[in-house]
């Protein structure tokens, strides 16, 4: 639930992997179990990235990171990306009308997101490295 409205998530196959992988390890009923917890609290990314000492990143950075993508390399229309996001598109009006999720032109786009960031590194000339010089 996003905002009180369901929030599907189409899954790339990579995305599928993953889950599967973490299903033959599965501790409890969460697929992403926290340390000491049942669950993954809501600053386990914030944590990590500091133990990486990565203070330069922010766990939001990595949603901006996608729109970026979305909107200088890719021609996916702006609403198909910001729905992805969860992010309430166009005014009142617009959202009373609005009664699909775009789910399979997400999906499309989850698909594309999945295969530039599992590109090969030749591949990726224009991404920069998560790391300091």
């Amino acid at each position: 639930m996003k905002a009180g409205k369901e929030h599907r998530v189409p899954l790339s196959e990579p995305a599928i992997a993953v889950l599967s992988v973490m299903s033959k390890v599965r501790q409890n009923e969460y697929v992403f179990p926290g340390d000491r917890r049942a669950t993954l609290s809501n600053t386990s990314m914030l944590m990590l990235m500091r133990r990486m000492n990565r203070a330069d990143l922010t766990t939001h950075g990595f949603r901006s990171s996608f729109r970026d993508w979305a909107a200088e390399l890719t021609d996916f229309p702006s609403e198909v990306v910001e729905m992805a996001l969860a992010h309430l598109v166009g005014d009142k009006v617009e959202a009373a009308y609005r009664r699909g999720d775009l789910f399979d032109k997400r999906r499309r786009l989850m698909k594309a997101w999945a295969e530039f960031c599992t590109k090969t590194s030749v591949e990726q000339e224009r991404i920069v490295a998560l790391r300091r010089a």
